[in-house]
């Protein structure tokens, strides 16, 4: 199972803003709508599949501009472990130009005890 998910979404005039490009606000939305459909796709083949992420941390950087019309691919995965903590990269792509870098934190919540679940180091390479 591969620890890379990607998907293209083409912008459309609902993600532009009042300069006509991508609103950066679209793009924590996509940060976080990629992270879950990621989580979906892997979750069963781990030791939680019933948990949920928390976002804890959140870090982006803009390099260029994405217009109406444009492909993004995004690309996420996740990086080892920081304690409690799971580092997750989100990259976007248009016309294989990186536009947006992004590095979230996230921890896992045990949905019965509603608390934090520490992780072992090596369960990414589980998967």
């Amino acid at each position: 199972m591969s620890l890379i998910f990607e998907k293209q979404i083409t912008v459309t005039q609902a993600h532009i803003d009042g300069n006509n490009h991508v609103n950066n606000v679209q793009y924590v939305h996509w940060v976080a709508e990629i992270a879950g459909e990621h989580w979906d796709l892997v979750k069963h083949a781990t030791a939680y599949p019933d948990d949920v992420w928390m976002l804890l941390d959140h870090h982006i950087s803009y390099k260029k501009q994405v217009y109406h019309g444009d492909v993004i691919t995004v690309r996420t995965y996740p990086k080892p472990p920081e304690g409690v903590r799971q580092p997750r990269k989100v990259e976007f792509y248009c016309n294989d130009q990186l536009v947006v870098d992004s590095e979230t934190w996230w921890v896992l919540i045990n949905k019965e005890t509603q608390r934090i679940r520490r992780l072992e180091n090596d369960w990414l390479e589980k998967l």
